[in-house]
């Protein structure tokens, strides 16, 4: 454990190549240098990468993409000897890469991830882990078999701010939590994925089939490529991009493999701009009684038209007390009195009447003293990170600590699909005006 988590706490031919480069894979010591590769250098992509070279002892090596700027964007950061590919194959190859980051749009995630594991690659794959709920079988299947790790990008359950959230609760500190409330507001053009288009983007710079693979076939427009997010057939919306994350923290701090009852609405109320997903969505989600958890509901509203600027947190009600958590922030701890009392009303009768209501009150609850207006304090605790502390590199440290160790990360292949399945078919519901029916144990749609 690190020092500031502690005081934090108390306070074909492809397949051969791919075969070979598996075999060829070795254990790697304390102080062996870990070789990463990156598929797909775009803002996540460049965002992990500079994230991961900060964690001792990993070094970038070599870097896949289908748009040749950002293979040059790679050369000017990391030097010219970084191996640059349009073919994510040929890094998979290549017995010198340990572990791969996959940045690529999300309905690339299921094939790499399970490519990378089979050529005897370490995985750090973007959320959410597939496109498709069905997908996520292979996920974990693959993992099973080729005893990979693979650790899933959505950094929540690697933060100390999260361990504190789930501690508090674990300990009753607020009760039995019957009720979980998530937001995300943004409130910018790039918050909404209006993301600039290079103006060299061409069909001689980039590799239009590669990029498209198994999604429907289109004309080159490099629109859809450099703002995927936004198309169902290579994205999964709102839901799927942000969702999923509060999804990772919630079932972090519960202890919860995730709701059984599904519903979602929303619609495309202020950025029309050709995308074919929400751009406001908000979800209601039954999670039933488990040995680690009472049976609870969870709220979720994400807005991309949110005037009041950009903001994402969590609310845990229980029956003591809540705990509210600002993402990237604080955990506040708000608690009823020990011993708890009902409050009063005498300003509502005569003057000498409500004094003795007041007087009765005090010498029945000395403690609380309350005043005569009936309103009473609740007792408080903060808790803030520490200077510097990020939970993206704590998420990295994580999954490089256990390339080293291999033991197993908290946010494996299991734990993926059970964020990824209710954010994705929040969109099912929300597309077809449906409940959706899941099993968060046997991670299945059910009916």
């Amino acid at each position: 454990m690190s020092s500031t988590r502690r005081s934090f706490l108390q306070t074909s031919g492809a397949t051969t190549m791919l075969a070979a480069a598996a075999q060829a894979q070795t254990p790697k010591g304390a102080n062996d240098k870990i070789n990463v590769a990156c598929i797909g250098l775009g803002i996540m992509g460049q965002g992990d990468v500079a994230t991961a070279v900060t964690v001792p002892g990993v070094r970038l090596a070599a870097v896949a993409d289908v748009y040749e700027g950002r293979l040059t964007k790679a050369k000017e950061m990391y030097g010219k000897d970084i191996f640059t590919t349009r073919d994510y194959r040929e890094i998979l190859a290549r017995p010198d890469i340990d572990a791969v980051i996959v940045a690529v749009p999300d309905h690339w995630h299921q094939i790499m991830a399970c490519d990378a594991m089979k050529a005897g690659k370490d995985v750090y794959c973007q959320k959410p882990m597939v496109q498709k709920v069905e997908e996520g079988a292979a996920v974990i299947q693959t993992q099973n078999e080729t005893k990979r790790i693979l650790q899933v990008g959505s950094q929540r359950a690697s933060s100390i701010l999260y361990a504190k959230a789930r501690e508090v609760i674990k300990q009753g500190m607020i009760g039995d939590v019957r009720m979980v409330e998530a937001y995300w507001d943004r409130n910018s053009a790039l918050g909404a994925w209006q993301y600039s288009i290079p103006p060299d983007a061409t069909p001689q710079t980039v590799d239009w089939d590669r990029f498209i693979g198994h999604a429907p076939k289109r004309p080159f427009e490099p629109i859809r490529m450099f703002r995927w997010r936004n198309y169902q057939d290579y994205g999964t919306g709102v839901a799927g991009d942000l969702y999923v994350h509060l999804f990772t923290g919630i079932h972090y701090v519960m202890d919860s493999n995730g709701p059984n009852r599904i519903m979602s609405t929303g619609g495309l109320y202020y950025w029309n701009d050709g995308r074919d997903v929400p751009d406001l969505m908000m979800g209601m989600y039954d999670y039933p009684e488990t040995k680690a958890h009472k049976a609870f509901h969870l709220g979720i509203r994400l807005n991309f038209a949110a005037g009041g600027g950009d903001s994402s947190g969590f609310r845990f009600i229980g029956t003591d007390g809540v705990l509210d958590l600002a993402v990237g922030g604080a955990l506040v701890l708000k608690r009823k009195p020990k011993d708890s009392e009902p409050g009063h009303t005498a300003s509502n009768f005569s003057k000498a009447t409500a004094a003795e209501i007041v007087k009765q009150y005090q010498t029945k609850y000395p403690a609380q003293k309350a005043s005569a207006d009936g309103m009473r304090a609740n007792s408080e605790q903060r808790w803030v990170l520490p200077p510097g502390y990020t939970e993206q590199y704590a998420h990295h440290e994580n999954f490089f600590n256990a390339i080293r160790s291999r033991k197993p990360v908290i946010e494996d292949a299991v734990f993926g699909l059970r964020a990824a399945g209710p954010a994705l078919l929040s969109n099912v519901s929300h597309f077809t005006r449906k409940t959706v029916n899941w099993d968060p144990e046997t991670m299945v749609v059910k009916g």
